[in-house]
């Protein structure tokens, strides 16, 4: 791969994985929600999840066609946008309210888009180290299998990163805020339900990996690739 190569869709996917992760931060992550399931009862899960894996998703993708380092710089974009997203909605529920704004507005406003530091810290922390190990772990696993094999390496990678993801976020956002049985109660139920996302997903992922390999010309293998995440060149 080439630092001067250009892909038609490349692009595209970027913007869409950004759009994603800004939505699922923003609007699903302080809402938990609950079904009854038979034979098991409550199922309590963060409803960010439902959107989220979207994310890896699009990682796996981008890992399995245009490789680890293109997929690096994506993951970067996210990063980027998440920070300029904490700081602005910081800036706007730290300004004082116009006296036409009522104070049940403001509160609403401060609920929906207030983060605690610690809500923040554990987001871009869990996204950073969840997303990179998810490439990383699909870009080794396509060497090993040769190729073969893609729900292999989307679900494994799945597993993964995902385990990372959850295993940070939930204790650092809400230990000591929610009680650990709840804590825990939602880490696990949103972790199976990204993998099993994931693997509901899998039809789909052959669909475009597959259109994206032939409209780009591209199936790329990291053999030489510098798995260093600070670097952002694709050569």
């Amino acid at each position: 791969m080439t630092s001067d190569r250009h892909y038609k869709y490349y692009d595209l996917i970027m913007a869409a994985f950004v759009a994603v992760l800004l939505c699922a931060n923003l609007i699903g992550v302080h809402k938990v929600s609950s079904v009854n399931l038979p034979f098991y009862g409550e199922y309590i899960f963060g409803t960010g999840v439902l959107f989220f894996p979207l994310s890896y998703l699009f990682g796996d993708i981008l890992t399995e066609v245009y490789g680890y380092a293109r997929s690096r710089k994506v993951i970067w974009a996210g990063f980027g946008s998440l920070i300029f997203a904490s700081l602005m909605a910081f800036a706007v529920t730290s300004l004082p309210a116009a006296h036409t704004m009522s104070p049940e507005s403001q509160a609403a406003v401060n609920t929906i888009f207030g983060q605690t530091w610690r809500i923040v810290l554990a987001s871009l922390t869990a996204f950073w180290l969840g997303e990179f190990v998810n490439s990383f772990v699909l870009a080794k696993m396509k060497l090993l299998t040769n190729g073969k094999y893609l729900w292999m390496r989307t679900i494994g990678s799945t597993f993964a990163g995902e385990a990372v993801d959850s295993l940070i976020f939930y204790p650092i956002a809400f230990l000591g805020t929610w009680s650990t049985e709840q804590v825990v109660s939602v880490m696990i139920g949103n972790y199976f339900i990204k993998v099993f996302w994931e693997i509901l997903a899998t039809p789909f992922t052959y669909q475009i990996v597959g259109f994206l390999k032939r409209a780009e010309h591209e199936d790329y293998f990291d053999r030489d690739t510098d798995f260093n995440p600070f670097r952002l060149d694709v050569t």
